[in-house]
């Protein structure tokens, strides 16, 4: 049996998302001075409101340590507020402040026009696929992750 790595999906999805991360993280890190990490949990935080620290790993999928990591920094350069959760002791609720709104609110357009840039190899009725695909796959995987 022969195994071709480059039609392997789990290495196609991986090497297409570090390839897609890395063009963004250079847009990010040089205008913004946000890595990865830091994007996502502005991300969560700006779509979804405020949240603690575990729903910001479940929501991202990213270990506690990064998240913790990127939520500290954040925190420090006063992007977002942290205020006690009353209902559970041990964690806080996150939420952009003033200032990360306003940088949120600056990062979005290029967000979207860095996405626009990278998906436009696609058709419209492409993208759609790609993203049920993509939906179905995640769905598929989280099920077998649950057995």
């Amino acid at each position: 049996m022969t195994f071709k790595l480059d039609d392997y999906l789990p290495y196609q999805l991986s090497t297409t998302s570090n390839a897609v991360s890395d063009v963004i993280a250079g847009e990010y890190k040089s205008r913004f001075g946000l890595k990865i990490p830091e994007w996502r949990v502005m991300s969560v935080l700006g779509t979804r409101g405020a949240s603690t620290q575990r729903h910001l790993v479940e929501a991202t999928l990213m270990d506690k340590v990064t998240v913790n990591r990127a939520v500290k920094n954040l925190v420090d350069r006063t992007l977002l507020d942290r205020s006690p959760n009353t209902a559970d002791g041990r964690s806080h609720h996150l939420l952009l402040s003033s200032t990360g709104r306003d940088l949120y609110g600056q990062i979005l357009p290029a967000a979207q026009a860095m996405d626009k840039k990278i998906m436009s190899v696609l058709s419209v009725e492409e993208k759609a696929e790609l993203s049920a695909m993509l939906v179905r796959i995640k769905k598929s995987a989280d099920a077998i992750a649950a057995e």
